[in-house]
C-alpha cells in the first residue's frame, strides 16, 4: 500500500499539485493511524493531508477516482452488462455460472486437461478482485519495463494485452467452447456458456483498451481548468460579458501568481550567479590551472522600474483593466511600478494602488474622478501631458509600456513624445488591443508610433497579454 501511496502522489505531482516528499510520508502515517477501511476514509485522508489549496481539489477528486476507482468500476461494470445482454434474470444468470462452474470441475478431472489459467477462470466466474489484480500487474510491469512514455492509446492497449497473454486466453476459451457438449451440456445450455464466452472476451478487450486510457492519461496529464483560462483565455477583450469580466480577474489572478513562483525560482537559481571561465582561470593559477576554486559572476541585475500608460478610452477599458491588474499582482518583481491613465488628458493613478486593494483601485482609476474617461480619443495631447510632466523622471531602468490603440480622431499625434520616451527608456513597449490588419488604417497613428517602440505586439486576450508580460519579467 505505501508504495501505492507514493505513487499516488507522484500522480498528483504530474497534474500540477505541489506534494513534498514529507506529506507523503504524513499521507502514510495517517492511514497508519486510521487504517484502510473504506474507500471514503482513505479518499478523506489523503485530501486532508495532501491538498493545500481548495482550487486543487477538483484535480485530486480527478486524479483519486482515476487511480483507486475508475479500473474497478468498470470490471464491476463488464459482470453487470454480460447478465444483460445475455437477456436473462439475474437468477438465471447465476444458474448459469452453477453450471459452466461444474463442466469446469468435470473437464479438470478429464485425464490430461490442461487446467484454464488464473485470468481465464477469473474472467468466466467474475472474480472481480482477480481480475483488477491481474489487470494492475499488467500495466504495472509495461511501466517498468519498455515504458509507456510518448505511446499512444492503441500502442498501450496491444503492450497491456501481451502482459496479460491475451492470444493464449482466446485459444483456451474457444477451445472449451468446443469441448461443452463432450462435458455433458446439452445444447441450449451449451449455446448460453458459448454466448457468455464470447462476451467475457469481449469484456476484456474493453478492459484494455480502458487500462490504456487510464494509463495515457497518467501519462499525460489534463488537469481541469479551474481558473477558466481555456474558455476565456482566446476570447477578445471586447466581446466579455460582465460574468466572464469577473472569472478574467480570477484568471489573471492566477496567471501573475504562476509567474511570480516561475520568476522567484529563476532567481533564487540565480542567486551564486553564472559560472565565470576567465576569472577560474585567473584565479586557479596559483594551482597549476586547474580549478579547485570556481569564481562565479555575482553581478546583482537590478530589477525593473515599470512606467504604464493605458488609454482607457471606451472601446479599449477592459483592455486596460486587466493590464493594470496584471502589473500590480507582480509588482514585487520590479523595483518600481508607476501607472498613468488618459484619454484626451494624462493623469496618475499610482497612489489609488498604494491606498487600495488592486481591483478597488482599478475601479476608481476608471470612474471618471482622475480624468474625463468619456473624451474623444487625442493620444498626442496626453502623450505632449506626459512629456512636459514626467519625462524626467525615465531613465535607463524603466521600461515604458503603452497599451492602447492609436486611434486619434484625426488630431496631431505628436510622435516625438515616443522618440524622447525611446533615448531615455531602457525600452518603450506597445500593446494594442486591435488586430494587427487594422494598425496604419482610418483614424489610426500606429504606424507613427511603432518607428519608436521596441517591442511593439497585439494584445487582444489573455493570452496574449500573459505572453507578453511573461517575456517582460523573464528576460
Amino acid at each position: 500500500m505505501e508504495a501505492r501511496i507514493l505513487e499516488f502522489a507522484a500522480l498528483l505531482r504530474k497534474h500540477g499539485m505541489r506534494i513534498s516528499p514529507a506529506e507523503s510520508l504524513d499521507s502514510l502515517l495517517a492511514l497508519e493511524s486510521t487504517g484502510l477501511g473504506t474507500r471514503e476514509t482513505v479518499k478523506d485522508v489523503l485530501r486532508a493531508t495532501m491538498v493545500k489549496r481548495t482550487s486543487d481539489l477538483p484535480t485530486f477528486e480527478e486524479v483519486f477516482d482515476l487511480y483507486f476507482s475508475a479500473l474497478g468500476e468498470a470490471i464491476r461494470e463488464s459482470g453487470e452488462q454480460a447478465a444483460q445482454a445475455l437477456g436473462t434474470t439475474l437468477a438465471d444468470y447465476q444458474k448459469l455460472l452453477e453450471q459452466l462452474e461444474e463442466l469446469l470441475k468435470k473437464r479438470q478431472q478429464q485425464p490430461g486437461a490442461n487446467e484454464l489459467s488464473e485470468l481465464a477462470r477469473a474472467l468466466l466466474r467474475h472474480d472481480d478482485g482477480t481480475l483488477q489484480r491481474r489487470m494492475r500487474e499488467a500495466s504495472e510491469t509495461m511501466r517498468e519495463g519498455s515504458g509507456q512514455s510518448g505511446k499512444q492509446e492503441g500502442q498501450l492497449g496491444h503492450a497491456i494485452g501481451e502482459q496479460l497473454r491475451l492470444g493464449e486466453i482466446v485459444r483456451e476459451l474457444e477451445g472449451l467452447s468446443d469441448e461443452l457438449e463432450q462435458l455433458g451440456a446439452d445444447g441450449e445450455t451449451a449455446a448460453k456458456i458459448r454466448e457468455l464466452i464470447k462476451r467475457r472476451l469481449a469484456d476484456l478487450a474493453d478492459l484494455i483498451k480502458r487500462a490504456a486510457r487510464l494509463e495515457a492519461a497518467r501519462e499525460n496529464p489534463q488537469p481541469k481548468d479551474t481558473t477558466g483560462l481555456k474558455s476565456l483565455g482566446e476570447k477578445s477583450f471586447y466581446y466579455l460579458t460582465e460574468d466572464e469580466i469577473r472569472k478574467m480577474k480570477e484568471a489573471v489572478t492566477r496567471l501573475a501568481q504562476r509567474l511570480r513562483h516561475v520568476v522567484s525560482i529563476k532567481r533564487s537559481r540565480a542567486k551564486r550567479g553564472a559560472f565565470d571561465l576567465s576569472r577560474t582561470l585567473r584565479h586557479n593559477t596559483q594551482f597549476g590551472g586547474i580549478p579547485f576554486d570556481v569564481q562565479f559572476d555575482r553581478r546583482k541585475k537590478n530589477r525593473p522600474q515599470i512606467v504604464v500608460l493605458c488609454d482607457v478610452s471606451d472601446s479599449v477599458r477592459n483592455v486596460s483593466r486587466f493590464m493594470l491588474q496584471f502589473v500590480y499582482s507582480l509588482q514585487d518583481l520590479y523595483s518600481k511600478v508607476r501607472s498613468f491613465i488618459f484619454v484626451s488628458d494624462m493623469g496618475e493613478v499610482t497612489k489609488l494602488f498604494e491606498d487600495h486593494d488592486t481591483n478597488e483601485a482599478i475601479e476608481l482609476a476608471l470612474r471618471g474622478d482622475v480624468i474625463n474617461v468619456f473624451a474623444h480619443s487625442d493620444f498626442g495631447r496626453a502623450f505632449k501631458m506626459f512629456h512636459r510632466d514626467h519625462l524626467a523622471s525615465i531613465n535607463r531602468r524603466t521600461t515604458v509600456i503603452v497599451l492602447g490603440d492609436a486611434r486619434n480622431n484625426y488630431n496631431l499625434p505628436h510622435e516625438w513624445v515616443l522618440r524622447d520616451l525611446q533615448r531615455k527608456a531602457k525600452q518603450v513597449i506597445w500593446l494594442n488591443p486591435e488586430n494587427k490588419t487594422t494598425w496604419g488604417f482610418g483614424d489610426s497613428e500606429m504606424d507613427r508610433y511603432m518607428a519608436f517602440c521596441d517591442v511593439v505586439e497585439e494584445c487582444r486576450n489573455l493570452n496574449q497579454l500573459y505572453r507578453v508580460v511573461d517575456r517582460l519579467v523573464l528576460s
